[in-house]
């Protein structure tokens, strides 16, 4: 549960290694829409990835966002299982998600 509270920081966190690291930073690059993806990024990538891999992390980040998008969509609430920033609730509310459970 340690690395689950962790991740909100895992740039400063010893619990997490450099490959951890740089797929963390893959899955944040793939999944801000004011980011991109840089070549620089990728070659850190095939450091610890061959292109299986890396095609294989690449689905199922983008499978993750696709599922929350979908979720958003139908109004499917958060399940707790990581924190979400405060913000507006696809049902218009404000939300403010913690480890445990969601308080509207």
């Amino acid at each position: 549960m340690a690395r689950v509270e962790a991740l909100e920081a895992w740039r400063d966190s010893d619990l997490f290694d450099a490959k951890e690291k740089v797929a963390l930073e893959y899955a944040e690059s793939m999944t801000d829409s004011s980011r991109r993806v840089t070549d620089q990024l990728v070659t850190r990538l095939r450091d610890f990835f061959d292109e299986d891999a890396i095609v294989e992390l690449t689905s199922l980040i983008a499978f993750q966002n696709l599922s929350s998008k979908f979720n958003s969509a139908l109004d499917v609430p958060a399940q707790g299982f990581c924190r979400l920033p405060v913000g507006i609730h696809a049902g218009g509310g404000a939300i403010d998600v913690g480890l445990d459970q969601e308080r509207r």
